[in-house]
């Protein structure tokens, strides 16, 4: 039997690499290799995300691309999936424009891909099976992990927010939680597979439980898992201030297992721009966290954060507000966004829409602002001796090896090989500004 090769090109979040994940493993099923080659594949699935303008562009920049290719070998099956095909203006305009695609499913249907490959194989045109509502949760899906020591594990899917410049609720659907007993079920079984560290996943994990009524929270989940045998670190991501309870906080002190970061979304330091963002807490609430965090896990906890600058209405003031929060804390990193509408959104309508030229300005002296505080908490990691998972050889120097701390911090260090998938003491000897240059003890 000739073998059949699959290509998976994924944008966005961990929530969409964990689906590909899943999607590879189906394929893997259906006795399908993969390849990093396109050229190579006979199935290749792009797994969009509408986050962001930029994710838009790139997208449709790939798409274009596999035109020619398509041409060249019409066999090849092209699926599209993800959040972008959630919505009707996206699919509707690939429908037109780009009749080289073959497939288009979207996130509430994506355990049915060998099903969907199937029955657009069969058709002459384009297949398209998008559902605009869950129909609950499926149990154990395979998945073809990244890392045999690091796992993905969903705990909710869908969110409850309606941020006001975010599209997930109307692509993701509401929110759901998966039941504890199933999720303790998956970590085990990933333990005993080898697995050391688990990140918790879900578009706002600290309100587990909340929307079907789980007698179990987040923190409560948290605890049972730092009780499974085999497993080394806890992650999760990501998180929603207005969620943040005490009994979480209380947790960096009493799970051993929990790592040393949290990643807490504040998009804004002024208060007049988070209500219309209807991020529901203010500038002070966001502030009292932080200080309850750093009192009860210690000043080496890191944090991180998304912004988003020049959304509509933010004025000078406004942004130095933001810039004022965010030396006051002190990030140890950031992912930094230019508003982007998002049609749809209540947002993408609003009044005083930030010029680009601004918008840009505000950006570079925001990075500026961050890249002093990320150089100046990784400068404090100098001398220290820290556990480093190891992933592998670093992407920009091979002849180093790269892992992350339990506080995220990602370590470059002399070292062979095999020390792959283990958990090492490292010396920091250079704190730079992006990442931390070590050696092993």
């Amino acid at each position: 039997m000739t073998q059949k090769f699959y290509h998976i090109l994924t944008f966005g979040c961990q929530m969409n690499e964990h689906d590909s994940e899943i999607m590879a493993a189906m394929l893997e099923q259906k006795h399908y290799a993969p390849t990093e080659k396109r050229s190579q594949a006979d199935v290749i699935i792009i797994n969009t995300c509408s986050i962001r303008e930029n994710a838009d562009k790139r997208f449709f920049g790939t798409l274009g691309q596999l035109k020619r290719l398509k041409k060249e070998h019409p066999e090849k099956m092209i699926a599209l999936c993800g959040c972008m095909m959630q919505q009707e203006h996206i699919t509707r305009a690939i429908e037109q424009k780009y009749p080289w695609v073959d497939l288009i499913f979207g996130t509430h249907n994506l355990y049915r891909l060998p099903v969907l490959l199937e029955k657009a194989g069969e058709e002459e045109k384009l297949f398209m099976e998008v559902w605009q509502e869950h129909r609950g949760i499926q149990e154990g899906l395979p998945s073809r992990r990244k890392y045999p020591f690091k796992a993905f594990v969903n705990i909710t899917y869908g969110c409850n927010n309606f941020c006001t410049y975010c599209i997930v609720p109307y692509t993701r659907g509401r929110e759901r939680s998966r039941r504890p007993e199933d999720i303790l079920r998956e970590i085990r079984a990933l333990a005993e597979d080898g697995v050391k560290e688990v990140m918790l996943l879900g578009q706002n994990v600290n309100s587990y439980g909340k929307a079907d009524g789980f007698s179990v929270d987040f923190a409560d989940l948290i605890h049972q898992v730092n009780e499974i045998p085999g497993i080394q670190r806890i992650r999760f991501m990501t998180s929603h201030p207005k969620d943040l309870s005490d009994k979480l906080i209380d947790a960096f002190q009493s799970c051993e297992k929990l790592c040393r970061h949290i990643h807490l979304p504040v998009q804004a330091g002024s208060t007049e721009i988070l209500r219309r963002m209807n991020r529901r807490y203010t500038r002070e609430g966001y502030l009292e966290l932080i200080r309850k965090l750093r009192e009860k896990a210690g000043e080496d906890l890191a944090i991180t954060t998304d912004i988003i600058v020049g959304f509509p209405g933010e004025t000078e003031e406004d942004f130095r507000m933001t810039l004022s929060l965010l030396e006051e804390v002190g990030y140890d990193a950031a992912f930094t966004f230019l508003y982007s509408p998002r049609k749809g959104t209540p947002a993408a309508e609003y009044p005083h829409q930030v010029p680009e030229q601004i918008k840009h300005e505000r950006f570079e002296r925001m990075r500026q602002v961050l890249d002093a505080s990320m150089a100046r908490r990784n400068k404090a990691y100098e001398g220290r001796r820290v556990w480093v998972l190891v992933e592998g050889p670093s992407k920009t120097d091979r002849t180093l090896m790269t892992g992350r701390t339990s506080s995220m911090k990602i370590v470059n260090f002399p070292g062979k090989r095999d020390l792959t998938g283990k958990l090492v003491q490292v010396r920091i000897t250079q704190g730079k500004t992006y990442s931390l240059m070590g050696e092993v003890i």
